[in-house]
């Protein structure tokens, strides 16, 4: 399995409840910015490509009225186009292993809030999983959005911690959410998980 764009504990929490799950397996935590070099790596080192997972994504404050056209740029590059070249550098191998791949969405992906190009980049990924999915479904392969509510990670340093007394969840729970997807047996494909704490009304 690759896991791009993950980092720190929330990676190390996937690999090692995946590990513990199914004997044998194999990881590579691909925290490069270069898709090619990331699946090449992994293809390099084991011949074969099963799950992929990709968790780009940021935010910033403020919505399209105040935000800078390079930083609505960097969204955009980071939220969409990121996805996209993983899953198209990915595909040819996961036909061939019949492998499964999990987009990080996010429930701004499914409703929409004044202004905000955050949510419009999600909305982009999970028409991008959907799209996928259509493509690839036929020859084997698994497409899944996981679209998280507020989640207590550091996604949310830059927008002043998380919203103030809003319930959150553990990267640990989307984590357990993710393995739950990856761990479908052959011929079942869940294909949007939408999750949020308890009491978020948004």
């Amino acid at each position: 399995m690759a896991c791009a764009g993950y980092a720190g504990s929330s990676a190390r929490d996937l690999l090692a409840k995946v590990t513990a799950q199914r004997p044998g397996f194999r990881h590579l935590n691909c925290c490069v910015s270069n898709s090619i070099t990331a699946v090449r790596r992994v293809v390099d080192t084991w011949d074969r490509l099963d799950n992929v997972i990709a968790n780009a994504g940021f935010s910033l404050p403020g919505n399209l009225e105040s935000h800078a056209p390079e930083d609505m740029r960097a969204m955009v590059l980071t939220n969409v186009l990121g996805p996209a070249l993983l899953v198209r550098e990915t595909l040819p191998h996961l036909r061939e292993s019949k492998g499964r791949i999990v987009i990080t969405g996010s429930v701004a992906g499914v409703r929409d809030t004044p202004g905000n190009l955050y949510s419009v980049t999600k909305w982009a990924a999970h028409a991008l999983a959907e799209n996928t999915r259509l493509l690839v479904g036929k020859d084997g392969v698994g497409v899944t959005v996981v679209a998280p509510g507020v989640v207590d990670t550091p996604f949310w340093d830059e927008r002043g911690g998380t919203p103030e007394a809003s319930p959150v969840m553990t990267a640990e729970q989307i984590v357990d959410t993710i393995v739950f997807a990856v761990n479908q047996p052959a011929g079942v494909d869940i294909n949007h998980i939408t999750m949020r704490p308890t009491g978020q009304l948004g």
